[in-house]
């Protein structure tokens, strides 16, 4: 286990005292240029980070672990969230709460600011993108538990809790080809930089394993928010051959396409069939209710709550395979899937 550089470690290094490497970060103008610059080098060569929680954390260990959502407006990870908090506070732990946006880039700054406060462990969303690979392995490297959940990216050797996306996404083309759709269109097409998820990768090939295709301009790259889910839906539907059947690959998804075609003067599931990943509340109220795949929330934190609790407690061996808990969901049907209308255009006005 790599050691944790302190602030004597660059003094040393700078040649300066300890009080001149502090003042370096508090008040970098009183020092001489000459002397900041030699500072800001070893700090830079040793990878220190100040502890912004030191002096409260002497004679005992932290007590707080870190969690890392995609999305603070997504229901998903609220309901992970709130899940998390109570069992982590039943053991008496303090759960800290940040966002990265569904990026790498924008999650490496937000990983600094919980290792400064020297959280126990870390449940992260790992954002898209390369950006944060490596501080993530120099975090592990330093004992820090970090326990990846929703989606993990290739070749990550953290452990992980999340969906059997494949298989739900297997399930929801089945289900809908079963209904008679052969023109369905998933919101979000694969991408290893920007979309490179479960849902949206197996979606094509869960087509061709029932002989179905998927026409190019079906195939559009996006972000899984609800304004994108909404333009694309407009764009899907007024294409000359629309798609008969969509999936939304989330629930916020689904609310962006819902309200795209109530716009165009659409019925579900008469002119067009919608189904959605996340079994949020708004989906069994509106008219008709939408069909969804539910996943196991509640069930996700809490295993990952029970993996890290057993890891800070009892510690875990440094050679010891990551555990990767992979669950299933679940297809609750409601009325906005029905058999396509044969022989009628569904792009609406």
């Amino acid at each position: 286990m790599a050691r944790v550089s302190t602030i004597q470690d660059v003094a040393r290094l700078a040649g300066v005292s300890a009080t001149t490497a502090k003042r370096a970060l508090r008040d970098p103008d009183k020092l001489t240029p000459d002397t900041l610059a030699r500072v800001q080098a070893a700090i830079a060569q040793l990878h220190y980070e100040p502890d912004v929680r030191a002096g409260s954390l002497r004679g005992g260990h932290s007590r707080t672990v870190g969690l890392v959502v995609a999305s603070i407006v997504e229901p998903f990870f609220a309901q992970f969230a709130r899940a998390a908090a109570r069992q982590l506070k039943a053991a008496d732990y303090t759960l800290i709460i940040s966002e990265n946006e569904y990026s790498a880039r924008l999650e490496l700054p937000e990983l600094r600011r919980l290792y400064g406060q020297r959280v126990a462990a870390i449940m992260l969303r790992p954002g898209y993108g390369p950006d944060s690979r490596e501080y993530l392995e120099r975090l592990s490297g330093r004992g820090l538990f970090i326990l990846e959940y929703d989606y993990v990216p290739d070749r990550s050797g953290f452990p992980s809790v999340m969906l059997d996306n494949a298989q739900a996404m297997r399930e929801a083309v089945a289900y809908l080809h079963g209904l008679g759709h052969t023109r369905i269109a998933a919101l979000g097409t694969y991408d290893p930089v920007v979309h490179p998820e479960g849902r949206s990768r197996t979606f094509p090939q869960a087509m061709r394993e029932r002989g179905l295709d998927v026409p190019p301009e079906y195939q559009r790259v996006t972000l899984l928010t609800e304004e994108r889910a909404y333009a694309l839906t407009h764009e899907l539907l007024a294409l000359p051959t629309p798609p008969s059947a969509l999936i939304a690959l989330t629930g916020t998804q689904a609310i962006g396409a819902f309200q795209a075609i109530q716009e165009r003067g659409l019925r579900l599931p008469g002119d067009l069939s919608l189904l959605t990943f996340d079994n949020y509340p708004w989906t069994a109220l509106v008219e008709p209710p939408i069909t969804v795949i539910e996943q196991p929330v509640e069930q996700m934190a809490e295993l990952a709550v029970s993996a890290v609790l057993r890891a800070l407690e009892e510690g875990r061996p440094a050679h010891e395979p990551a555990q990767h808990t992979v669950l299933p969901g679940r297809l609750i049907v409601r009325g906005s899937c029905a058999p396509p209308r044969q022989h009628q255009p569904v792009s609406g006005r």
